[in-house]
This record gives C-alpha cells, structure tokens and sequence, in this order.
C-alpha cells in the first residue's frame, strides 16, 4: 500500500498571533489536499520557546486548533497529525500531538513523556509528562508517536515497533539548529533500528531568539531520507511503501534475531 505523505515544515514567526498562525496553516493544508497523511510541527500555534504564553494558548482538545484540523481531515479526506498543541486538562497542561482521521474524529493523542530540562528550555517547569506510548492501527499501516526530545530515546520506539508492531513514526519537533546533527542522525536511527518509517515535521524560523533547524524528513526503513526540508519553510512531500517494509522485515528479521530484551 502507497501512502502520499506531506510534512508541513511551518515557520515560527514571534510576531504573529495564534490566529494568525491557525489561518496560515490553514492554507497550507490546502495546498496538499490529495494527500493521505499531512503532518504539523510541534507547538506550531505558540512557539514552543514560548512559555509565557504557555499558560493563555492552551486549550482543550475541542479547542480552536484542533478543530480547525478535525475541519481540513474530513474535508479533504486525509490523517493529519495536528503538530503538538499546549493541552489543558484541568489544572495541568501537556505538550500533546493530536492525530484526526478522515471523518473528523480524532484519532489518537499522545501526551510528550520525555520533557525537556535544560537550563533556558526547561519545558518541564511548565508541563506535565505523559505517561504511555501510544500507537493507533489505522488503513494506513500501525501509527505510533514521539515528540522532538522523544528521539533521544531509543526504547519508546523500540517498544512500539516490538509489541505494537509500529509501521510509522510520527514526529512533530521544534528542533534547534545548534543541534543539526543529533536530529539527522537520530531520526535515521530510529528508523533503521526499527525497520520503520519515520515521518518528522520539524519547526523552521526564530523563536525567542533560537533558530529551529527545520530539515523535516521521510526517512525509510533502512534508515535514508526519501525527502526532507532545508532550514526554510516548505512543504516535505513523498511516497511510503507499507507492503515493501513489511516484506523488509519478514525477508530481513532484525526485530526478531535480536538478543537483549528489556
């Protein structure tokens, strides 16, 4: 099974309203309507850098953001993997990636477990972790979900890939550009290791002060980029092959020789 696959690299602009930022995307989901599964970048709505606002453009998961996603996936019949938005659940907030299905209806959601605790982006001063992995089995393969600092954790995806027999991972980011080369290599890493797709929308423009390297990708089971973006905004487009990965991993069975268990 061929799925079209769109990954929309959108740019942090400070300057610009969360309204303004939900009519952009907006068009931009316009613009890649006959594909199957469109992906956002993480906290594309407020910055993720931006914690002072954290606390105002958090919403529910019937909130603006997501319903203006829940309107585009019915309307053009497609998955779209939301990005990341501030979560509220009564009093705690979640740095969570929402993923809506063809009817409208959201699919599946993911609450980031791996918060970030360095000093000047400390997230987890201002959110809660999750607490579960989530993957989702949809006509498009077996979904599952990271969020940005999730990639530095190999086991969340090995688990995926081993008892849920993730086929895809989704992975929404606002990765900086002092760290090119961790984001490169990790997310063609997880994806080799795993005989997995791994599909990223990685935030591009300044926020705070901090360039976000951009670079969103497709990369294949065999750990190379189908496509991927530079450090502008733009539109990452490719096909991926579900009947060719799971002939990959019947005819190559890295998951099942493996060794160490945990």
């Amino acid at each position: 099974m061929t799925v079209k696959v769109a990954s929309i690299q959108h740019c942090i602009n400070d300057n610009h309203t969360k309204e303004e930022r939900l009519d952009q995307v907006s068009k931009l989901i316009d613009e890649v309507s006959e594909f199957d599964l469109i992906l956002l970048p993480e906290m594309w709505n407020v910055g993720f850098l931006s914690f002072g606002k954290y606390e105002s453009y958090a919403e529910t998961l019937d909130g603006p953001t997501i319903s203006m996603i829940s309107e585009k996936a019915k309307k053009h019949n497609a998955y779209i993997m939301g990005g990341t938005i501030v979560e509220k659940d009564g009093a705690k907030k979640y740095n969570t990636a929402v993923l809506v299905g063809p009817d409208g209806k959201i699919a599946a959601t993911y609450r980031k477990i791996h918060l970030v605790t360095r000093k000047g982006a400390a997230e987890v001063d201002f959110l809660e972790p999750g607490t579960d992995h989530v993957t989702v089995e949809t006509e498009l393969g077996v979904i599952g979900f990271g969020i940005c600092y999730d990639l530095r954790f190999p086991e969340l995806y090995r688990r995926m890939a081993i008892y849920d027999n993730a086929e895809i991972f989704l992975q929404p980011a606002a990765w900086p550009l002092q760290r090119v080369e961790n984001w490169i290599d990790l997310m063609h890493a997880r994806a080799n290791e795993n005989q997995a797709y791994l599909i990223s929308c990685n935030a591009c423009g300044t926020n705070e002060g901090v360039q976000n390297f951009g670079h969103s990708a497709i990369v294949d089971p065999h750990g190379i980029s189908i496509a991927s973006g530079g450090l502008t905004q733009c539109i990452v487009k490719g096909e991926i092959d579900l009947e060719e990965l799971r002939k990959f991993r019947q005819n190559t069975p890295h998951l099942k020789t493996r060794v160490l268990t945990f």
